[in-house]
């Protein structure tokens, strides 16, 4: 059996050598064959000159750099779909997530339920800031999604490659990947890991509340139903004042004075319109986005070992697009 770990980088200078003893030593220990795929995601720093030169002293090391930095998820979605083992061991490089983990992992994938064994956090790392984030941006995604997703994950999963391949076969530009996680289904089961609180998140609560709104406009329905039966709930109100005001002048003479109903109907209602069109126009963006097919990423170049051992580095044909096969 051959295992792939999957891998991003940015800013990951610090930490990519210790990562890849760590991670290969855990993995040698399990599997036969192991290959370490590294996916530079645009990284300022110097990650990928390491991350070269591990791959120069390891053939088993896969670089797949990409043309600039695509963001996190994509930059894991694109590394799947080049992983070749049977099984695919997803964790972040920055050390939060112990490489030594794929043991347990593995333990508990051995029992036989499980397509996808995923680690969880026993409770939310972090200060009063990003707890508030954190907070904020589930109860938006409960109250308004059309499924909750699940608290407390952590990047690091041990997962079949049939799950893989059915997995990158999705094809959303914006999307929150513990969604996609979900949604992919098979047979999924949690381990408690720890995380370590090593480097600040880069998730500011301004970021998760973003977040949170493009996850609401490109996967959930609930949201336009909302606006829909606020906009019956309000039409049917205004019949009921309209038909009591009426009623009142004809049987008793008494009309509505003064502006202030006016002005504040005005407001209430032109508020409500412009919150209604806001809603339809971010879905629209959303639509704009997944129609016009942009490349999912951009990858400049993959640096593989030929079959005699050999470094080849060898740049993707001209429409750049990230594999769509799955594993092989």
């Amino acid at each position: 059996m051959k295992l792939s770990i999957v891998t991003t980088l940015y800013r990951s200078a610090a930490t990519i050598e210790e990562f890849y003893h760590r991670a290969m030593k855990a993995a040698d220990a399990l599997f036969p064959e192991v290959e370490l795929v590294i996916v530079n995601d645009g990284s300022p720093d110097n990650s990928l000159e390491l991350a070269l030169a591990l791959h120069r002293r390891d053939p088993r090391i896969v670089v797949v750099d990409l043309a600039r930095n695509f963001g996190h998820y994509k930059a894991m979605m694109t590394g799947l779909s080049y992983a070749r083992g049977d099984l695919i061991f997803l964790i972040d490089s920055d050390l939060e997530e112990r490489p030594e983990d794929l043991t347990l992992f593995y333990r508990r994938f051995e029992q036989g339920d499980s397509d996808v064994v995923y680690g969880v956090q026993q409770a939310r790392r972090g200060g009063l800031i990003e707890r508030i984030g954190g907070t904020i941006f589930f109860a938006l995604v409960d109250a308004l999604g059309d499924r909750p997703l699940p608290r407390n994950l952590v990047t690091a999963r041990l997962m079949s490659a049939d799950y893989v391949k059915a997995l990158v076969r999705h094809r959303d530009r914006e999307f929150v990947i513990s969604d996609l996680w979900q949604v992919t289904g098979f047979r999924q089961n949690q381990i408690v890991v720890e995380k370590l609180s090593t480097s600040p998140s880069t998730y500011s609560l301004w970021k998760r509340i973003d977040l949170a709104v493009k996850h609401l406009t490109t996967s959930s329905t609930r949201l336009l139903y909302l606006v829909f039966y606020t906009g019956l709930l309000i039409f049917t109100v205004s019949i009921g004042i309209i038909a009591f005001y009426l009623l009142r002048y004809l049987t008793a003479g008494v009309g509505v004075s003064g502006f202030t109903s006016q002005i504040i109907s005005i407001w209430f209602l032109g508020g409500l319109i412009t919150l209604i069109l806001g809603i339809l126009g971010i879905y629209m963006a959303s639509i704009l986005a997944e129609a016009k097919r942009r490349p999912y990423t951009v990858v400049r170049r993959v640096h593989r070992a030929a079959t005699d051992g050999t470094s080849v580095s060898s740049p993707l044909q001209s429409s750049s697009l990230v594999r769509t096969d799955g594993p092989s």
